[in-house]
């Protein structure tokens, strides 16, 4: 986080045959901002998955889209339910850190106490390196002014529907030709490793999440539409029964419509049963252990050896 000035005198020094100079380099230290400032200077910082290097993981970076600094507590987006305005934009409270000596000390009051060794790569980018894992995880500042909230939801929109334990169907339009995902009235989206897998059932009217029995277990798939961030395509591999394909639209934070291109059907799904990764307060504790631990995002990038020297051990 320093810069360096340089400075350049020329002392010329005569020789019998020839003259020539030679450089006096002075470097003077410019005046520097602490860490504490350096990761106040930004409201948001979105966590580059994708740009990790190193094999290890460190849970609550894992899970988190963005994390903020604020007045020695630390501040997180997990989830996709509600960002922008919970939190007000920030997320939920997550712990508390110290920031000293380009040293970040994180107190998470689930995963408890972290540190990382923290280097500034650009203006709004640092790195956060955990030298217990050898794990760096990248970071870009924005301000909320300027933090594409909507492009975050829809980049990541198979994590939106891993937050609810099941989605109900709610809604079949009277037109369209009679198919067999008419008499699926349940869904669930599982986080699974890197295949992400949903289920279904065809049961009808039950009152506790719990009491669903699910038919069917395969694996599902959302794709971009060009030149659409808003509009999705959601397949449902149903293995030898065949593929269903859908346009995904959202409605709100908590209705979704999947448009069934092969029979003309509209149908609308409600979530049921939202799922708060890591609130964020100690009392409340997780919202349910075996969610919580299956959602985390997935580096889509090849994973990388990590060349940051770790000058702790």
């Amino acid at each position: 986080m320093k810069t360096l000035k340089l400075l350049l005198g020329f002392t010329f020094v005569a020789t019998l045959f020839t003259s020539c100079y030679v450089e006096d380099v002075h470097y003077i230290d410019e005046p520097s901002i602490s860490l504490n400032q350096l990761l106040n200077s930004y409201d948001l910082w979105y966590v580059d998955i994708n740009e990790t290097q190193g094999y290890g993981e460190t849970p609550f970076l894992q899970i988190a889209f963005t994390v903020s600094f604020k007045n020695g507590l630390m501040y997180a987006n997990n989830n996709l339910v509600g960002i922008g305005n919970q939190g007000n934009g920030y997320g939920v409270e997550i712990g508390s850190y110290d920031a000293y000596d380009m040293i970040l000390d994180v107190n998470h009051i689930i995963d408890g106490y972290d540190s990382f060794d923290v280097y500034q790569i650009d203006h709004n980018t640092i790195e956060l390196y955990n030298p217990f894992n050898d794990t760096s995880y990248f970071l870009d500042g924005y301000q909320r002014s300027n933090f594409d909230y909507d492009y975050v939801f829809y980049d990541n929109i198979h994590y939106f529907l891993q937050e609810y334990e099941a989605w109900e169907k709610t809604y079949t339009s009277n037109y369209g030709a009679l198919n067999d995902f008419d008499n699926e009235n349940y869904l669930q989206f599982l986080s699974g490793g890197n295949d992400d897998t949903f289920r279904s059932s065809q049961d009808s009217n039950v009152n506790y999440i719990n009491s669903i029995y699910w038919d069917f277990t395969g694996n599902y798939g959302v794709g971009d539409v060009y030149n659409n961030i808003y509009q999705k395509t959601l397949t449902l591999d149903y293995d030898f029964f065949d593929n269903e394909f859908f346009e995904l639209s959202v409605i709100n934070d908590n209705k979704i419509e999947l448009y069934h291109s092969d029979s003309g059907t509209l149908y609308e799904f409600t979530g049921r049963g939202y799922i708060q990764y890591y609130r964020d307060a100690p009392t409340e504790g997780k919202s349910n252990i075996q969610y919580d631990a299956q959602k985390k995002r997935n580096q889509k990038t090849k994973k990388v050896e990590n060349t940051r020297e770790n000058t702790r051990s």
